[in-house]
């Protein structure tokens, strides 16, 4: 199909007068345009032929009336091999159209303006846009139609190569773009009058390059698939770009962006995730990579916990924090880039662990909302982005100032462990932080600490004494003297109030002094005068952060 008229009228001017311009010169393409689009093009010395020439129709209605005429619909949609067609265009009835450029009017610029009135998004409503769009791409056999100004370059780069033609793959693949558009287009006007004039909320998902994945979370689950978000420029394990290991099934990419969420809230420090089924085995700072990983690495005292595990990190992985991994089996390793050697290193190591690449985390803008879908239906909520609102310690203990950064830690890893949760975190050496102990997805919040993240955080002591991984022994101190030191030292972080004082008594009973809850319930007086009898300091920090 050769472009021999072009018809132009577009919103958005970027990249149209050198793209018309070289479609004149260059190829001998007769153009068609309208309003501030022909203006736009004449003033740069650009031959354009009005619509209104081209038809013999006048505008009419102040311009809302441009392009709807048999002339420009029928120059678009006639189909070149079909015999009752051929002949209008051979009798002159019909003057085909090859290429169509068209973007739409500023809808979704305009309904985004916190005083924009009914009238205004109204009038911003495109008619003759989409309908030219829509004809093009419907006959994209004959036409093709471009609607993003990011295509006009490998669309003129064909055109030059193939003496004024654009191929049948070219066309299919603008086609689609096509309707994609104008979809985006109507979706946004549907949400926008749904509210305004029905008062009725209605949300239209857009995600797009799906990949078939080998099945969900479990192997009768299939098809299952993965989308991107095109609007999003957030670093991401669906934008990310994997650079060996196989490809990423269903459950990698729920860990992988669990394990990046994490680290995302820690982005100014050297930090390291590490996920299993969506809980962290492990979070932790370091001074070096290497260092925050092997700390992360034993946050659970069954060292056979992060076998199989997603990490994410938030600097490059250099072949120190790779050489750390030899011999432990990790499913997915995502981050802000990998070291040469690094790269290297891992590759080596195993043929089946999957390394993503980010952009790094401080990059793009953040995503505005999450959602979840339920049977019969969709939860829609913002993105969890703070980790406190306050900072009130009610009890007659203070909190140190000099924990404060420890307890921020500890808040930001209970912020991401499945409800009801409790954190234990330490500053292992002055400045840098670990899990210790981790109590999740339990009924009650009590158990959560009492059965699982006391006990644990006990277990990693008693580890780290026995195998002299411990970095403070004092001299002739027992086991259980370090053991007891050590939750004396603790942080413990609870993602929701405590609605009786019962895990201020269990946190005392392990010797925890120190604890950070967002507070809210009707017995915070109860839980503050159990603490003061008990010697503990709590902070409140106003900011629940359930996560189911």
């Amino acid at each position: 199909m050769i472009v021999k008229r072009a018809l132009i009228s577009v919103s958005d001017k970027t990249g149209i007068v050198p793209f018309a311009e070289a479609l004149v010169s260059e190829l001998g393409v007769e153009i068609l345009s309208t309003g501030g689009t022909a203006r736009a093009l004449r003033e740069k010395g650009i031959a354009v032929t009005d619509v209104s020439s081209f038809t013999g129709s006048p505008e009419i209605l102040d311009g809302r009336v441009k392009t709807l005429h048999p002339a420009v619909h029928g120059g678009i949609l006639c189909r070149r091999d079909h015999p009752d067609d051929r002949k209008l265009i051979e009798n002159g009835s019909i003057r085909p159209i090859d290429l169509v450029v068209v973007n739409l009017y500023p809808f979704r610029e305009t309904v985004a303006k916190p005083d924009v009135t009914i009238e205004d998004a109204i009038e911003n409503i495109d008619i003759g846009g989409p309908t030219m769009i829509r004809s093009s791409a419907k006959n994209h056999a004959w036409v093709a139609v471009i609607t993003d100004p990011k295509d006009y370059d490998s669309v003129l780069e064909e055109l030059r190569k193939t003496g004024g033609e654009i191929s049948e793959k070219s066309r299919r693949r603008l086609a689609v773009k096509a309707f994609r558009h104008t979809a985006q287009y109507d979706a946004a006007i549907d949400t926008f009058l749904s509210e305004r004039l029905e008062g009725e909320h209605v949300f239209h998902g857009h995600y797009v390059d799906g990949r078939v994945l080998r099945y969900g979370e479990n192997p009768h689950q299939t098809p299952a698939y993965v989308y991107r978000n095109p609007a999003s420029d957030e670093p991401s394990v669906v934008s990310g770009k994997l650079l060996h290991g196989k490809e990423m099934s269903y459950n990698n990419y729920v860990d992988a962006n669990s394990a990046l969420a994490m680290v995302k809230d820690l982005a100014d420090s050297i930090a390291v995730s590490v996920i299993k089924h969506n809980n962290p085995a492990g979070i932790a700072t370091g001074e070096t990579l290497a260092e925050a990983l092997e700390r992360a690495w034993y946050g659970d005292p069954l060292r056979t916990t992060p076998m199989g595990s997603v990490i994410a990190v938030t600097r490059p992985v250099d072949l120190a924090a790779a050489e750390f991994l030899k011999g432990r089996f990790v499913e997915v390793m995502v981050a802000p880039g990998f070291e040469p050697d690094a790269l290297e290193f891992l590759r080596g190591k195993s043929k089946d662990i999957r390394l993503v690449e980010i952009a790094p985390l401080a990059t793009g803008t953040p995503e505005p909302f999450m959602a979840k879908t339920i049977a019969g239906g969709l939860l829609v909520q913002p993105v969890d982005r703070q980790v406190t609102a306050t900072w009130n310690v009610p009890t007659t203990a203070k909190f140190p100032p000099s924990l404060e950064p420890l307890a921020h830690f500890a808040v930001i890893a209970v912020k991401h462990t499945r409800s009801n949760a409790i954190i234990l975190a330490r500053e292992y050496r002055p400045g840098f932080y670990e899990l210790v102990g981790l109590g999740a997805g339990q009924p009650n919040r009590v158990d959560s600490l009492r059965a699982l993240a006391a006990p644990k955080a006990r277990a990693n002591f008693e580890m780290e004494y026995d195998e002299k991984r411990a970095l403070n022994v004092k001299a002739g101190e027992t086991r259980d003297e370090y053991v007891a030191r050590q939750f004396s030292n603790v942080v413990l972080a609870s993602d929701a109030f405590f609605p009786f004082d019962d895990s201020a008594v269990a946190a005392h009973s392990w010797g925890i002094r120190y604890l950070v809850q967002p507070g809210g319930s009707i017995r915070d007086d109860e839980v503050v005068a159990t603490c003061d009898k008990l010697g503990i300091a709590m902070a409140l920090t106003g900011m629940r952060h359930f996560t189911h």
